[in-house]
């Protein structure tokens, strides 16, 4: 299994591992109003504990079955997480999930991080459908899978509980592994 994956001369993406917690934590901490507006995971992240729990769990599902997550260096500084969720091992599928501190948005990093993290995915695993979910109002989330050519699908309507009772409808973006290849030799 690859632990680090090339992006640019400035960005590569790491294999989650225990001595990120630090970074994610206080990256989340820090900016929880910015973050918590999409992510829901965000309102329940109180305590060092709650982001252990989740690198835990992450690390410990990819032993299992082809679910890696990823942390986002930009000069070699944390910048996000990127990575696969829901993973279907039988219909060869799975989803990209993907968040990026304030600090670091509006460079292109996490376009040029989702297009490498495609290239892996069709190229070293058994995977033949990634999909994008993002709130039909998060416009910026839904510039990475428009700018990479996925088709959008539909939208499933209450598709992701945000916080309390407030629920937001979710774009669903596909991009089949014969569609990349035809993108990559266009």
């Amino acid at each position: 299994m690859k632990t680090r994956i090339i992006v640019d001369k400035e960005i590569y993406l790491a294999l989650l591992n225990p001595v990120d917690v630090k970074d994610i934590f206080n990256t989340i901490i820090s900016e929880k109003a910015y973050l918590g507006r999409w992510l829901p995971f965000v309102a329940s992240t109180n305590e060092f504990k709650d982001t252990e729990h989740f690198v835990s769990q992450a690390i410990q599902i990819a032993t299992q079955i082809p679910q890696y997550v990823f942390t986002i260096r930009y000069q070699d500084k944390f910048a996000g997480l990127v990575g696969m969720t829901a993973t279907d091992v039988q219909n060869q599928k799975t989803e990209l999930g993907y968040w990026l501190s304030e600090t670091f948005q509006k460079k292109g990093i996490m376009t040029k991080s989702i297009t490498e993290l495609c290239r892996w995915i069709f190229t070293e695993l058994p995977i033949n459908r990634i999909q994008i979910k993002c709130a039909v109002n998060n416009y910026f989330s839904q510039k990475i899978p428009i700018q990479l050519n996925f088709h959008l699908e539909g939208v499933e309507r209450d598709g992701e509980l945000l916080r309390e009772e407030v629920f937001t409808d979710l774009n669903i973006y596909s991009l089949l592994k014969k569609d990349w290849i035809n993108q990559t030799m266009e």
